[in-house]
């Protein structure tokens, strides 16, 4: 199991979970907030249309892109 933190929550996922699959086993799935105020999702699941961008570890990556691991720390609001 890694062991993570989801917007300051505790989770754990079996191994080779991406960050995409962890946020949709804990809330709405969704991963930013757009500049108009709507919360947005992954949508194709290969890191083409870019709406999985969360903040890991204090850089901005593609949550369909990254495979949870222990100790991250996972940001999906500013």
């Amino acid at each position: 199991m890694s062991d993570l933190h989801l917007d300051g929550r505790p989770l754990s996922v079996a191994p080779g979970t991406t960050v995409a699959a962890a946020l949709a086993l804990v809330s709405d799935g969704s991963a930013r907030t757009s500049v108009s105020g709507q919360r947005r999702a992954p949508l194709c699941g290969m890191g083409i249309c870019q709406e999985c961008r969360v903040t890991i570890d204090g850089v901005r990556r593609l949550a369909c892109q990254t495979l949870c691991r222990d100790g991250m720390q996972v940001e999906t609001r500013p």
